[in-house]
């Protein structure tokens, strides 16, 4: 399965051809209704509004062989102590190794803004960010399946 965490994803249409060339059921969680594929193969979940309510949803779910999309750095670690696997819309592969630093910088960036400094964010998506996902996926997918067997 595939967990997409799909509030502000911008590759939600990748996620679902990707599922489809393997034949992977997708969630599709959010906050709110999205437009899905009509299709069996894929599941609109809303959830309701609050922090972390779609985040809990996946990680409840979350099992070895699943892939969750996400950019939520505190989901990518309770996936993957689920046994799933967890990517970024860029193209990033959460691993066990390096969650932990992950988790630190985002602590560190959130103390820097509370206390007012001013931070760049994330650098704009585009068309490379797009194409390393794909790739990505791909990877962690295949992975996931072969893990399965």
């Amino acid at each position: 399965m595939i967990f997409i965490d799909a509030d502000a994803c911008p590759v939600k249409d990748e996620v679902y051809k990707v599922a489809a060339r393997y034949g992977l059921k997708t969630y599709v969680v959010s906050n709110s209704w999205i437009r899905v594929p009509v299709t069996p193969a894929v599941e609109q979940v809303v959830v309701d509004a609050g922090p972390d309510i779609a985040d809990d949803w996946i990680a409840e779910r979350a099992q070895p062989g699943d892939v969750a999309v996400t950019n939520d750095i505190p989901l990518a670690d309770r996936v993957l102590k689920a046994g799933a696997a967890a990517l970024a819309p860029n193209g990033r592969i959460f691993t066990l190794d390096m969650i932990g630093s992950a988790l630190a910088s985002r602590s560190i960036g959130e103390h820097l803004r509370s206390m007012g400094e001013v931070t760049s964010g994330p650098k704009a998506f585009g068309p490379q960010d797009r194409s390393k996902f794909l790739q990505a996926l791909d990877t962690v997918v295949v992975k996931a399946i072969r893990g399965r067997r």
